[in-house]
């Protein structure tokens, strides 16, 4: 009788697994802390940081209409986040759409944090019953928003208080030991912007604001500008570019094969980090806390949060800019000097 229950048991999570295998529904860090949270920064990207760039430039022109586009696109930061994640986690037409409603119940009960909850869970409910009725008009979008809304509700608050406890102490920590805790941030915040995931959720969901979006800021920099300058030999002038306004995660393929190239840049970054707390004193928002210099995100929401004056300006052209420019050269000059690092190690494709 045991074995014949064991039997059972056997053939019925197989059949579970044939049938999540047919559905696409892959459960592991790889889907839905790498794929899902990048594509959440993608959604936020398109939504709550465009319109923060267009309500700037309208704030800084007088000009109301793009004022009102600019907020009406950071109002919908919600439904954007659904839709990026449910396209991230391969969902089919009406669960996708469907994920607006998840995306937007999910910030309204629980923040960003409470968005991607809802649209991961709504979006991989609403795969396990896609075309599986008759009614799947009906069936699949009801399912995915419900699901989603159920989560946003009882799992969402819960998520976003999580991250925003954690943000409110690393900002309590920073103001407590601002060289050490500044170290820390721009070192943990910058490598998560080189790496495949997005520096720029992360910072959203823990609200990251004051002195250690500054330094997040200030460590975001130093890798995308610092991988910029020390691959210029081998990227030239569109590696630059690539890299220094839009993104050092290029260099992950890189990165993997010799990751003594790594070094340099980060290390500018435990140098700016403390420097932007104790010297300057820089602050950001947490829209541009974790994204440095990505299409001077960065750089623009450092004026919302200091203004835009002559100080302001100065500031971060040193500290985002130059600093970690000369920073990762002269790190990188003794290892290059050893061999260890070698301008091909960091040529890219483009």
């Amino acid at each position: 009788m045991d074995e014949q229950k064991a039997t059972v048991a056997k053939g019925f999570f197989r059949a579970v697994k044939r049938f999540l295998r047919r559905k696409d529904i892959v459960i592991s860090v790889d889907r839905y802390l790498l794929k899902a949270l990048s594509a959440m920064a993608l959604g936020l990207f398109a939504s709550l940081l465009s319109g923060l760039i267009v309500k700037t430039i309208g704030e800084q022109l007088s000009i109301d209409w793009l004022i009102e586009c600019g907020t009406l696109a950071q109002g919908m930061m919600g439904p954007a986040i659904g839709v990026a994640v449910a396209h991230a986690l391969n969902a089919p037409p009406l669960v996708l759409f469907a994920s607006v409603i998840t995306g937007a119940a999910g910030n309204e009960l629980g923040g960003p944090a409470g968005s991607f909850i809802a649209a991961v869970i709504g979006a991989e409910f609403g795969k396990l019953v896609s075309k599986e009725t008759k009614l799947d008009i009906m069936v699949t979008p009801v399912v995915t928003f419900v699901a989603g809304f159920l989560a946003a509700q009882f799992i969402g608050p819960y998520i976003d208080m999580f991250m925003r406890w954690l943000g409110d102490t690393i900002m309590w920590a920073t103001e407590l030991r601002p060289v050490l805790m500044g170290i820390v941030v721009a070192t943990v915040v910058g490598l998560a912007l080189t790496a495949p995931i997005s520096s720029a959720a992360l910072c959203i969901m823990m609200d990251l604001s004051g002195l250690a979006a500054g330094a997040a800021t200030a460590g975001c920099c130093a890798q995308m500008v610092g991988f910029a300058v020390m691959s210029f030999p081998a990227n030239r002038w569109g590696g630059l570019v690539a890299q220094g306004i839009g993104t050092s995660m290029l260099q992950v393929p890189n990165i993997i094969r010799h990751p003594l190239i790594l070094l340099p840049p980060t290390l500018a970054g435990m140098v700016t980090g403390p420097l932007s707390i104790t010297v300057w004193q820089m602050t950001n928002i947490p829209v541009g806390a974790g994204m440095g210099t990505a299409g001077f995100v960065g750089q623009i929401s450092t004026i919302v949060a200091m203004g835009g004056s002559i100080d302001v300006w100065l500031s971060m052209l040193l500290l985002h800019i130059l600093l970690p420019a000369v920073l990762t050269l002269l790190f990188a000059w003794p290892m290059r000097r050893r061999g260890w690092i070698k301008n091909e190690y960091m040529a890219l494709e483009l």
